[in-house]
């Protein structure tokens, strides 16, 4: 074999082994994206559940303490104190938030500015 036969070979080989690295390469970053993207959406999923359930948690709150004329301390025993003071005024306080922005600011009757009102009033802070 001749010297240049054996240098055209060579580098057809080092060519042939450099693409199959990068395609090697591609292969494992597509899968790493998948991967990412994967729990990405799990974390959002979750977060997003999360933000639901307390969002829940916190008009039930609002209901007792408002509707059902409790303290919030004594809504907290009612819960066996499975939350906070500190959590339930953030539970409710989150729920009133959210009840704003989904009546637009204040529904008919005027019961939204009520419920801002009452996040940080009565019992808000009692009983800490």
């Amino acid at each position: 074999m001749s010297q240049q036969t054996i240098k055209q070979q060579a580098r057809r080989t080092a060519r042939e082994m450099a693409e199959k690295r990068r395609k090697e390469r591609e292969e494992r970053e597509r899968r790493v994206i998948d991967l990412a993207e994967q729990v990405m959406v799990a974390i959002g999923e979750r977060d997003a559940a999360v933000a639901e359930t307390e969002k829940r948690a916190g008009a039930a709150l609002r209901e007792l303490t408002e509707r059902e004329g409790l303290s919030l301390s004594e809504a907290v025993e009612w819960c066996g104190e499975t939350v906070s003071v500190r959590e339930a005024t953030r539970l409710r306080r989150l729920a009133s938030e959210s009840q704003a922005e989904d009546d637009g600011e204040q529904d008919g009757d005027g019961t939204t500015a009520l419920a801002t009102a009452g996040s940080g009033g009565a019992g808000a802070g009692s009983a800490a």
